[in-house]
């Protein structure tokens, strides 16, 4: 793209700007050696992104009887519709909220809610006043919430009384208080917390509210209210008007915070800001999803993780589109739960990750029910495999819908290498091309650019608009991080392949590269070549020290439902990964691995397996594993090693 202002400016013209933005589009530094890193987009432009997203399409466009979001909840039928009328006044109200607690622009509100429409208000009502939401996870641990808190400085806390996933019930409430209890000791009070009772609501409650009453009773949610600290949403709803004009923010004031891991163990507080950031989402959201009008869409991200930022909120919304919002597991009540809601929607754009779908290969292709309504089909989060990759494009896309493979970061804020739908060549595992505007590169550990089929690091030549401006409270760290190891590029951390076609395929974390006896190798490269074999169901590869090669690989596999893990199987995956990469690349140990280590949101923690797979009994925090009991059993039949 050559001119970067004409591409832009155009879009921006779709959005509402209370002022216009004046001097260059996008201004910027991405060399250390030359001073501070900075990224500045549209400066002395004003706006408000809950109008753009809520106002301008129910008043300019008319919008206001569209269907927002169709709310799935945890068990099957409980389910409500919020149209983009309803949402906007919503919003209004809880701003008002907000406003009456004292919350004002530039104050930081944490937000620690399951996925319910609420949330989405919470989130849009920051964005209102002007203040800055930082969402963390509901999954997460009372010590993670504690650290974010105090991190950002939150003034407010929001949270909900608790929620199931699939059978097991959370009760959030009491992991809120925790963190704030944590908070208290460590000599940061947060005043206040809102308490949504999203399974505990009186039916009087009902009325006012978003949520429909739990379908499953709850008689083990106890709530501990603190009087002085806690506030009922509802109650405050009640009395609140639903006017409330937008507070107009300059370009570069920041919309959220969002924390990510970092390589140190202490997370980052990725912080966004508006213009780019609104620009960005939308239109990548419209162009890789090739958005249409009568589409329904469903991201099955969590909005705690950054894919729920901006492709189930901010970029569906800046687009007027209606969308699933899906509080449950894919696996429950059972494994079709995912094509009940495609039917029940007739979802067109299905967005979701390489995980999910791992997970419902291995219970076979029977197709119980039809999602004939598939149009476009997406993968987000990590490298999807060739092999999940065809049968996603074979068995649930039916081999008519294209498969927009999207990479991606937090700090990224949107796609940056994807596929365009139809317009693409598709190649199974590639993320293909660069977005518009977006500047890929190749390094090697020299920091050359390598030209033409090349494999090293993937780093990037200039800011889009949506990119991070900095780490929150420590933009040093920010620098060191994304531009210390190679001045004049923003480096992802990932490593990266380029073909003879000019394909990126992105091959795992640069962590997650092994040096073998001088060969760089991708631990992705070998997963995928062990998942190829029919018997594995999921693969985990990492690296243990070898005093010869440097390096050697470590592989955990998972088998699919009745197979059987023997010395034969294990001859069979040596041979084949020999066979897909080379000699170099054979396994050193294969370890059966039942289950995986794996967060909340389903990625595997590989640094707990680098531990496994070297006999170290310290695991460090694995407090947001989903089921600690993995590692115990990993570590109790590991491979006796000889190195």
């Amino acid at each position: 793209m050559q001119n970067h202002r004409r591409f832009w400016g155009a879009i921006a013209k779709d959005f509402f700007w209370k002022t216009k933005h004046t001097g260059r589009f996008l201004e910027y530094n991405f060399d250390v050696t030359k001073g501070e890193i900075f990224i500045k987009c549209m400066e002395g432009a004003t706006t408000n992104i809950c109008y753009n997203l809520l106002d301008r399409n129910v008043h300019d466009k008319k919008l206001g009887d569209r269907i927002a979001f169709f709310w799935e909840g945890n068990e099957p039928g409980d389910e409500l519709t919020v149209t983009y009328g309803e949402l906007l006044q919503r919003v209004c109200q809880f701003a008002n909220v907000l406003k009456s607690l004292g919350v004002k622009k530039g104050d930081r509100v944490s937000i620690y809610m399951p996925m319910v429409v609420e949330l989405v208000v919470a989130m849009l009502a920051c964005v209102r006043i002007g203040a800055v939401h930082s969402i963390v996870f509901a999954g997460f641990s009372s010590e993670s919430l504690c650290e974010r808190i105090i991190d950002s400085q939150c003034s407010l806390l929001v949270t909900a009384d608790g929620f199931y996933r699939g059978d097991k019930l959370i009760n959030l409430k009491f992991l809120a208080d925790e963190a704030l209890q944590k908070c208290r000791e460590k000599g940061f009070p947060v005043k206040k917390s809102i308490v949504l009772k999203h399974l505990s609501k009186e039916p009087e409650e009902v009325v006012g509210s978003q949520s429909p009453p739990a379908k499953r009773s709850c008689p083990d949610l106890e709530l501990h209210w603190n009087p002085d600290v806690d506030l009922c949403w509802h109650t405050l709803m009640k009395g609140a008007s639903d006017q409330c004009e937008p507070e107009w923010c300059e370009s570069e004031d920041p919309l959220f915070i969002l924390y990510t891991s970092g390589s140190t163990g202490k997370p980052k507080g990725v912080l966004h800001t508006v213009s780019g950031y609104l620009l960005f989402v939308a239109t990548t959201f419209k162009l890789v999803f090739d958005h249409q009008p009568d589409d329904v869409y469903w991201c099955t991200a969590d909005i705690g993780w950054i894919t729920g930022h901006s492709y189930i909120t901010y970029g569906p919304l800046a687009n007027g589109a209606s969308s699933v919002l899906f509080e449950g597991l894919p696996t429950y009540p059972d494994m079709s739960r995912m094509w009940a809601i495609v039917d029940k929607y007739r979802v067109t754009k299905f967005y979701t990750a390489p995980t999910a779908i791992r997970m419902l290969m291995k219970y076979g292709s029977e197709p119980v029910y039809t999602r004939k309504s598939l149009k476009v089909l997406g993968t987000v989060g990590e490298p999807i495999n060739p092999e999940a990759w065809q049968w996603y494009y074979s068995v649930v896309g039916e081999g008519r819908c294209p498969v927009v493979d999207t990479f991606w970061q937090t700090e990224t804020g949107g796609h940056v290498l994807t596929p365009l739908p139809a317009a693409t060549p598709m190649k199974p595992g590639s993320a293909t091309f660069p977005f518009f505007g977006v500047v890929p590169a190749i390094l090697n550990d020299s920091g050359e650019e390598l030209e033409g089929p090349s494999e090293g690091y993937l780093v990037f030549k200039q800011p889009w608009p949506g990119v991070m401006r900095t780490v929150y409270g420590n933009h040093e760290r920010f620098e060191t991080t994304y531009f210390r190891k190679f001045p004049g590029y923003y480096v992802t951390g990932d490593g990266c392949r380029r073909d003879e076609d000019g394909y990126y395929w992105i091959t795992g974390r640069i962590d997650d590269m092994l040096n073998v006896s001088g060969h760089l190798l991708s631990t992705a490269e070998v997963e995928s070549a062990l998942v190829e074999h029919k018997a594995v169901a999921e693969a985990a590869v990492v690296s243990r020290p070898h005093p010869v090669k440097g390096e050697s690989l470590y592989c955990f596999v998972t088998l699919t439902d009745g197979a059987t893990y023997n010395a034969t199987l294990e001859a069979e995956l040596r041979k084949q990964v020999r066979e897909k990469i080379g000699a170099i690349a054979t396994p050193d140990y294969i370890q059966n691995a039942p289950g995986l280590p794996k967060t909340r949101s389903g990625k595997i923690m590989r640094r707990v397996l680098r531990k496994i797979a070297c006999g170290e009994k310290d695991m460090g925090d694995i407090s947001t594993l989903a089921d600690s009991g993995v590692v115990d059993e990993l570590y109790r039949n590991r491979c006796c090693t000889t190195a």
